[in-house]
C-alpha cells in the first residue's frame, strides 16, 4: 500500500512540475514567435496572445500547490508507515534545500509577473483598440513591459528545469 501512495503521489509530483516547466517555455517561444513582428500593435494577434499568457499564472499557481502538497505528502506517508522521518544523507539534505529555494524562485518571479507586470500590460493592452492608431509611447511601453515578462519568463524556465535535475536526487538517494 506504501508504494502506490508513493506512486501516485510521485506521478501527481511529476505531472504538477512539468507543467510548472511547461508554461514558461511555450509562453516564451510565443512571445520569441510574436516578436519576429514589427513592434507594432497587431490587435488580433496581441489579444489573443495576453489572452494565453496571462491566462497561464493561473495555472502555474495550481501546479505549485500540488507540487507542495504531494512533496509533504512524501515524508507523511513515511511518517504513517514507519512510525518516523526517514532520515537523510547529506547530499539529500543539499538537494531538499536547493529544490526549495529554486521553488521559491519560481514562487518570487510568478508572484512579480501576476500581480505586477501582467496587471500593468493589460492596462496598457485596454488603451488598444482594434480600428485605431494606438499612442507611440504606450505602444512603447507597452512591448517593453512584455520583454521584461520574457525575461523573467525564461528565468523561471531555468530555474524549473534546475528543479527537474535536481529532484531525482531526491528519489535514488534519500
Amino acid at each position: 500500500m506504501e508504494n502506490l501512495i508513493y506512486t501516485i503521489l510521485l506521478a501527481l509530483h511529476n505531472i504538477a512540475l512539468v507543467g510548472c516547466v511547461a508554461g514558461p517555455f511555450y509562453m516564451s517561444r510565443i512571445v520569441a514567435k510574436r516578436s519576429k513582428y514589427e513592434k507594432k500593435i497587431i490587435y488580433d494577434m496581441d489579444a489573443l496572445e495576453e489572452d494565453v499568457i496571462t491566462s497561464q499564472p493561473m495555472i502555474c499557481w495550481l501546479f505549485i500547490i500540488i507540487l507542495y502538497a504531494t512533496g509533504f505528502g512524501f515524508p507523511a506517508v513515511y511518517l504513517l508507515f514507519h512510525g518516523a522521518l526517514k532520515e537523510f544523507s547529506s547530499i539529500v539534505l543539499v538537494a531538499f534545500i536547493l529544490k526549495h529555494i529554486l521553488i521559491l524562485g519560481i514562487v518570487g518571479i510568478l508572484f512579480y509577473g501576476t500581480f505586477f507586470i501582467n496587471p500593468k500590460i493589460r492596462e496598457l493592452f485596454s488603451k488598444f483598440k482594434p480600428d485605431e492608431e494606438p499612442d507611440e509611447e504606450v505602444v512603447k511601453e507597452f512591448f517593453s513591459l512584455r520583454a521584461l515578462r520574457k525575461k523573467w519568463c525564461d528565468v523561471c524556465l531555468v530555474l524549473g528545469i534546475l528543479v527537474l535535475l535536481v529532484s531525482p536526487i531526491l528519489r535514488f538517494y534519500g
